[in-house]
């Protein structure tokens, strides 16, 4: 356990509620990394989709129902769990939620036609709203486990921890798709097993976040007689004393557009414009996710050193350079180089955001503003795959445009970055 020095855990925390916090960053990784990633996108699109123009809109039309819903809900849920101190509870109800609705996905290859695209939709609305609503509530523990200057690492290792999770769910379905490829079996047979075995591991995981991680808030009096929705409309009302952090929801929606894109969209575009084969794809998203943890677990330690700002700018400007790679390059070799770089941008990226946003949020609000911070990234996740699709429908396919198109997302989350001070936002967080 000397991951975790104690200079960078509030006082009287120990290092294995860390560990389970981390955990739980372990087990739902696997869910992004096989589900919307590596192995169900690709299948959707390719075998449900039957490669139809409308397969990759139909697919991100579906994530950004799933995030629409997130965005109008997860708000005033992290405010009614932090009115009762219920974080923990709600987290095991997600949880349970997301892995029946992941394993249910492995239904959808025994259906053919409308049918089959119509259920894949609806049971992938299912299990990403729970997902969300779990990275939405683990992120909110952050605050009350690492001190102000140790936030970057403890988010760090967190990202670190799950892109190891992913990791191993990827590695486990990629061996048995070999498996399966080796027999001659086609992709109906294999993804519904990968989908059981993402479930399952994450279900297995998570239990241990459950048992390690307490809940260490206490039910509050503040606005118990108004209900979630009425504080609420009182935070946004009062968002002119966090300036900051309003910033860095704007320019959140801005750079987690273009992450989205690449979550959801890299192993469609690696099959279908690069010329991938499945197997090579997950091998692929499998270096990603090495290359993301050493971003996580590297930059975690740099930001804290150098300023969470500073490292955002730096994971901005490399994710500017993956688009411009990704859209000009003809072979798989050279998208080999865009997927490493955009590995360390994501790990880094995502460690720093939801680091800035412990530092920013007031304590006794900290579900509440991490649930802010979701709406934000899910409001990114409709705009930047959507419009991808959208192009990409637009221009005949054309992937290429696509991509390219989505620099314009980083480079308006680099401009909105120029206006947050960490120091006078800290300040009035704790002035809250």
């Amino acid at each position: 356990m000397a991951l975790f020095p104690q200079s960078a855990l509030q006082p009287g925390v120990r290092k294995r509620e860390v560990f389970g916090w981390a955990m739980y960053d372990f087990a739902n990784s696997g869910y992004t990394t096989v589900v919307i990633t590596a192995v169900f996108a690709a299948y959707f699109v390719g075998g449900i989709a039957k490669g139809a123009p409308w397969g990759a809109f139909a697919w991100t039309a579906a994530l950004s129902i799933s995030y629409a819903i997130v965005m109008l809900t997860m708000p005033a849920i992290g405010a009614w769990a932090d009115l009762r101190a219920a974080k923990k509870r709600v987290l095991v109800i997600v949880t349970i939620a997301c892995v029946a609705g992941t394993a249910a996905l492995a239904l959808t290859p025994r259906l053919a036609g409308p049918y089959a695209v119509a259920l894949a939709m609806a049971l992938v609305v299912v299990s990403n709203t729970f997902y969300s609503y779990g990275e939405s509530l683990t992120g909110a523990f952050l605050p009350e486990l690492a001190t102000a200057d140790g936030m970057g690492k403890v988010s760090g290792w967190g990202w670190g921890f799950g892109y190891l999770g992913g990791m191993l769910a990827l590695g486990l379905c990629l061996a048995y798709v070999l498996w399966s490829q080796a027999r001659g079996l086609p992709a109906s047979h294999f993804v519904p097993v990968t989908m059981l075995i993402t479930a399952a591991l994450y279900g297995a995981a998570a239990c241990v976040t459950f048992a390690l991680l307490p809940e260490r808030a206490v039910p509050q009096q503040r606005g118990a007689e108004q209900g979630a929705w009425q504080q609420l409309r009182d935070t946004f009302r009062e968002a002119r004393a966090y300036r900051d952090f309003m910033w860095l929801l704007a320019c959140t929606v801005c750079y987690q557009g273009g992450v989205a894109v690449a979550i959801t969209l890299a192993a469609i575009y690696a099959e279908q414009v690069i010329g991938f084969v499945p197997s090579e794809t997950m091998v692929l998203i499998f270096v990603l996710n090495i290359a993301a943890a050493l971003g996580a677990f590297g930059f975690g330690y740099l930001q804290d050193r150098i300023g969470h700002r500073r490292s955002l700018a730096g994971a901005l400007v490399a994710w500017i350079a993956v688009c411009l790679i990704a859209a000009s390059v003809s072979t798989k070799g050279g998208f080999w180089w865009a997927a490493t770089i955009a590995g360390l941008a994501m790990g880094s990226s995502q460690s720093a955001g939801r680091a800035m946003t412990g530092i920013l949020a007031p304590p006794r609000q900290l579900a509440e503003f991490f649930g802010l911070w979701t709406f934000a990234t899910r409001l990114a996740s409709i705009v930047g795959p959507l419009s991808y699709g959208a192009i990409t429908w637009a221009t005949g396919g054309n992937q290429r445009i696509a991509i390219l198109s989505t620099t314009v997302l980083f480079v308006g989350g680099l401009l909105l970055l120029l206006p947050i001070d960490m120091r006078r936002g800290r300040a009035a967080a704790l002035r809250a």
